[in-house]
């Protein structure tokens, strides 16, 4: 098929999710390999937030390639009451990795229904049924880890599903308190939920959960102080603590999984997308050892046909390797700090960018209108003359590929990027961000 006949079919008969459907004009793909994808007019872009935040070892991989196919050769599906060597082997990878108080994994198809079953295995096992999360949070589409998101995305799900509860968490680029420290807007934050935990009636929350880095919704570090607060809060109340690793785990900020930066353990991680960069649909609940023992004289009420595919464990089985073969770890560390660099030399050239903010290779961009009243370039939840998605047309355009949230530019590459790659791509991002300096300023 020529580009344009795929473009053409593909929006004839394919709804495509958070978009108007009026207008779209899909970017024909001929082949993608490393952090690139070629068009099918041989145009090359360079894949800068690894789709959405998921192809974290690039394109074209060939230990994943290959392990699929031999995959394919012996069984392509068998399901969970089986054994399948790729399931078992991938598990007792993760499990391996982890403290000793992490015993299982339920798989899951992706993140949205790995925190669907977080939430479902909490209330099983605490005999509460309330559920607590931040606003600007994203945790999935489906309709319970909708409700737990707290954006505009889950407005289509209301009315909310009773016992799901939003709190405020720190966002110290916009807050208004002016704190001493880092510590003290970390100590007030986790007070203010300690309270709410208590208005809410302590013993009636199974779970509070978090993106251990805010994704999404711009790329919000806390606090240092700030999960070890929340920590001690659902120690106090008997709360399961569920960290939501699905973006920022498997290497993204330069550790395994986020949590590993914050010298805290929580008692569920969920993830998906970075376990196998996305090759074939893949998430997963990591429970301590206490959670998983509840459950062996006890009914797990939770199933999936495709809980723990084959050929998707197989494929994570090979990105795991695969980390660990090139020192993925210590990459992203490196380069990382190299990343942090050029976003600070643009923050400090260019009058549209208020706030840069990254952890290994998970950055963002947040442009305003004003610096000094760190007013955002669009209103929350609002863009109606389309000024976001102009930029990230603009990106694209230059060879950039990108996604922004509200007021904020996703920089999150494959973790194989070199340095030389990203002084490349990040000249376009300047080219861009002088732009808006003169056009929306």
């Amino acid at each position: 098929m020529t580009g344009k006949e795929i473009s053409e079919m593909q929006t004839k008969y394919v709804l495509q999710g958070w978009s108007k459907q009026g207008g779209l004009n899909p970017t024909p793909v001929d082949h993608c390999e490393g952090i690139y994808i070629y068009d099918k007019d041989g145009k090359r872009y360079a894949d800068m937030s690894s789709e959405q935040v998921n192809v974290n070892a690039g394109y074209a991989n060939k230990e994943m390639t290959e392990a699929i196919k031999a995959q394919l050769d012996e069984y392509a599906y068998i399901q969970g009451s089986f054994g399948a060597e790729p399931r078992a082997r991938l598990a007792k990878s993760i499990v391996d990795r982890l403290p000793d108080c992490f015993g299982k994994i339920f798989f899951t198809n992706g993140g949205a229904d790995a925190n669907e079953n977080a939430i479902k295995i909490a209330r099983m096992y605490t005999g509460r049924f309330k559920v607590m999360s931040q606003y600007r949070s994203y945790h999935g589409s489906t309709f319970g880890a909708g409700n737990l998101t707290g954006e505009p995305r889950h407005f289509a799900l209301e009315p909310a599903i009773p016992g799901f509860i939003h709190f405020r968490g720190p966002y110290s680029y916009q807050e208004k308190i002016k704190f001493e420290s880092e510590e003290e807007e970390g100590d007030y934050y986790v007070e203010k939920l300690r309270e709410q935990v208590i208005f809410e009636g302590g013993d009636r929350i199974a779970a509070i959960i978090l993106e251990t880095v805010v994704g999404s919704n711009g790329i919000i570090i806390y606090p240092k102080n700030y999960l070890k607060g929340v920590r001690k809060i659902c120690d106090e109340f008997g709360i399961m603590m569920i960290c939501d690793e699905v973006m920022a785990g498997w290497y993204r900020t330069g550790k395994m999984f986020a949590y590993m930066n914050f010298d805290v353990v929580p008692d569920i991680i969920t993830f998906a997308k970075g376990v196998n960069s996305g090759y074939i649909p893949l998430g997963g609940a990591i429970v301590k050892n206490e959670i998983a023992h509840f459950f062996d004289d006890k009914y797990l009420s939770c199933g999936l046909t495709y809980s723990g595919h084959p050929l998707a464990c197989a494929a994570g089985v090979a990105c795991q390797e695969f980390y660990l073969k090139n020192d993925i770890e210590g990459h992203v560390q490196k380069v990382g700090k190299h990343l942090g660099k050029v976003l600070e030399s643009l923050k400090s050239k260019h009058k549209s960018v208020g706030d840069v903010r990254y952890i290994g290779l998970f950055g963002g961009v947040e442009l305003v209108k004003d610096r000094a009243t760190r007013e955002p370039l669009v209103p929350w939840g609002q863009d109606p003359a389309g000024v976001m998605g102009a930029i990230v047309k603009e990106l694209k355009s230059r060879g950039f590929v990108t996604y922004s949230h509200e007021n904020v530019i996703i920089v999150a590459p494959p973790l194989i990027i070199t340095e030389a790659q990203i002084d490349e791509e990040l000249a376009k991002l300047d080219e861009v961000l002088s732009i808006i300096d003169e056009k929306y300023v």
